[in-house]
């Protein structure tokens, strides 16, 4: 067993007010606790991880190429291997989600990715 307390856990910070945690996960899948300031928007972005994106507080907003959706409180949307995306805080409070991505990732994808 290998517990992540969340205070311990590995924390980055790709924008201003837009914070990543990484919980417990495996080279097979991760998880990633989230929260975002409303208005604020990752770049478009893909990566070769499918990625399931939960809502678990406020308001969130999936974006892909060709549609979009918006996520309330505990809804999901799985988005495949190397699908362009963004997710937005389209509400008026601070937004807080979970990541899931398998195979599992490190906070390297943004430290290291190319603008």
């Amino acid at each position: 067993m290998k517990p992540v307390p969340f205070d311990d856990a590995e924390t980055y910070e790709p924008e201003d007010e837009w914070r990543r945690v990484s919980m417990a996960g495996s080279d097979q899948f991760s998880f990633e606790w989230f929260e975002k300031p409303p208005g604020h928007s990752s770049p478009m972005h893909d990566h070769e991880n499918e990625q399931v994106c939960l809502c678990l507080q406020g308001e969130l907003t999936v974006a892909t190429e060709d549609d979009s959706v918006t996520l309330q409180q505990y809804d999901s949307v799985l988005l495949e291997s190397d699908e362009p995306h963004r997710v937005e805080n389209t509400g008026n409070e601070f937004a807080v989600g979970l990541d899931v991505f398998a195979p599992g990732r490190s906070f390297d994808f943004w430290t290291e990715r190319e603008e």
